[in-house]
């Protein structure tokens, strides 16, 4: 089997297109949506009917870049794993209006059973699940890991790529992690009237009625841009990465008085 592709084109615009493109956002895929995100799908090939995707809705951790499953052996996923490890899981943001413009991960790879009482990938399943330390001495319950060989990364419409495995393996995580949620409560709030000029300044979407802040990093920030065709969905650059919501506030203040500058 050969490898998915890497490296294909996003839509990032801005001085730091080059940091933006291919993955995006190179700590946020796992560290930001499958460490923040407890849950996901994982798809098994079926014993019966035989060799059909089955998806089943599973709790999730992460233990050094690989999701951390525990699972039955009652569960339809388990036997099918026992018969052939092929799996992917799937975990996505929610919320928001559009949920096609929301994050998402498919990660590909061997799901194995870890033998013995299951070392660091319990302590952080439960770490993530607290709840799970009640039925995870079960007999019929056990830890498996998926072992990551392949990624596809979707931060919304026309943002996409395949990672590489070793680019999974050393991502950070994004800084602005934790606070991203009130930094885009605060813009959508008080800050419509920027994001316009931001869009008109910045990107190609010039004809922009209103627009609204959908996400951000220490890279960059996604916006949906209503315009007469529909909306559109935009990512600009910081000049240089953020780490702090302090640094946020002054580069999108920096951008204002740049986008008023260049629209005169």
């Amino acid at each position: 089997m050969k490898p998915p592709r890497s490296g294909e084109p996003s839509t990032c615009t801005g001085p730091l297109k080059a940091e933006c493109s291919g993955l995006i956002r190179p700590g946020a895929a796992w560290q930001f949506l499958g460490a923040q995100i407890p849950t996901g799908t994982l798809c098994t090939l079926a014993l019966e009917p035989e060799g059909y995707p089955y998806r089943s809705f599973v709790t999730v951790a992460c233990d050094e870049g690989d999701p951390v499953l525990l699972i039955s052996g009652l569960a339809e996923h388990t036997k099918n794993l026992e018969r052939d490890p092929r799996a992917c899981l799937l975990v996505a943001e929610g919320g928001g209006v559009d949920p096609l413009a929301n994050g998402r991960v498919t990660m590909l790879g061997p799901c194995t059973r870890i033998e013995g009482s299951g070392g660091s990938a319990r302590a952080a399943f439960f770490a993530a699940h607290p709840n799970s330390t009640y039925y995870a001495d079960f007999r019929d319950f056990a830890f498996w890991t998926l072992h990551v060989e392949y990624v596809r990364y979707i931060g919304g419409y026309g943002r996409m790529s395949w990672i590489s495995k070793a680019d999974w393996q050393t991502a950070e995580p994004d800084p602005l992690g934790p606070s991203a949620a009130g930094i885009i409560a605060h813009m959508n709030g008080d800050h419509t009237d920027a994001m316009v000029l931001y869009c008109k300044a910045f990107s190609k979407a010039t004809e922009v009625t209103s627009a609204s802040m959908t996400g951000v990093d220490r890279y960059g920030f996604e916006m949906s841009a209503m315009t007469p065709q529909g909306p559109r969905p935009v990512r600009l650059a910081f000049a240089k990465p953020v780490n702090t919501p302090e640094e946020v506030r002054a580069a999108l203040i920096s951008m204002v008085k740049d986008a008023k500058s260049k629209l005169g």
